[in-house]
């Protein structure tokens, strides 16, 4: 699943191209998940201006004129990609604008969706910079496992399970921390960790691929990595799958419990 330096990397390269081109036409295949019916999206956005892309929480808003908002989820596998001679069987939505290669919205599970006019949340993004570290303590005063606490989208929106492990990794967290056991100076290594971890993933993004809008690019994760046994510091990498979820980690981070 596309994390935050995926989604922030994806809607600066798409508002890069896009910004200021008028949306010709909308075609919704068959199967695609949309809210409200197509008919009702296309209406509100055929012949509008895209402003911006943006992204809100784990998914991206497509703001046209007259501040209509587009939300996509891409879900698992959804993927933007340009448009080539052969359309793929999976294909959900095109986007065509004035002037400009056709969007395509992909997704072999046909699990991405997109809607109008979403509702703005009151959940906090990891990335608020209104989290201080009083906002940071009361958030963490909860017993649930530290990993899972932090991926709850109803509490705190942003963190997918790739990114949460790498920055669990370089604040010395143990992912099966209890939330509430956490020391002050751990959460403060916590705040930290969550910047830096996302800085560095944009540029190693960037660097790969400057114009990327979609896929995942991990190779550079220093525990989050099925390519690696060891960390930089050569700690082993140990595994463990819950709930359909595989969690990385090493022996190296500190249990609070």
């Amino acid at each position: 699943m596309p994390e935050i330096p995926d989604l922030e990397a994806f809607s600066k390269n798409l508002t890069k191209k896009l910004k200021g081109a008028k949306l010709e036409a909308l075609v919704v295949h068959q199967r695609a998940k949309v809210k409200p019916a197509a008919a009702a999206i296309r209406k509100a956005i055929v012949g509008k201006k895209l402003v911006e892309v943006y992204r809100d929480g784990k998914q991206l808003r497509f703001l046209f004129e007259g501040k209509q908002l587009l939300g996509v989820h891409l879900m698992l596998h959804g993927e933007f990609r340009w448009e080539v001679e052969k359309k793929p069987a999976y294909l959900l939505v095109e986007f065509a604008f004035k002037g400009k290669p056709v969007l395509w919205l992909t997704d072999f599970h046909r699990q991405a969706n997109i809607f109008l006019d979403p509702e703005p949340s009151a959940v906090p993004d990891v990335l608020d910079k209104k989290l201080t570290l009083a906002a940071w303590k009361k958030f963490l005063d909860n017993d649930a496992m530290i990993k899972n606490h932090l991926r709850n989208q109803d509490l705190l929106r942003g963190m997918g399970n790739a990114y949460t492990d790498e920055i669990l990794y370089e604040a010395g967290i143990s992912p099966f921390s209890v939330s509430s056991k956490i020391p002050v100076d751990k959460i403060k290594a916590l705040m930290k960790a969550i910047k830096k971890v996302y800085k560095q993933a944009s540029a190693e993004i960037k660097k790969n691929d400057p114009d990327v809008i979609g896929g995942e690019y991990r190779a550079f994760m220093k525990v989050h990595n099925s390519k690696r046994d060891t960390t930089p510091s050569g700690a082993a990498i140990l595994k463990k799958t819950t709930g359909g979820s595989k969690t990385y980690y090493t022996k190296e981070q500190q249990l609070y419990k």
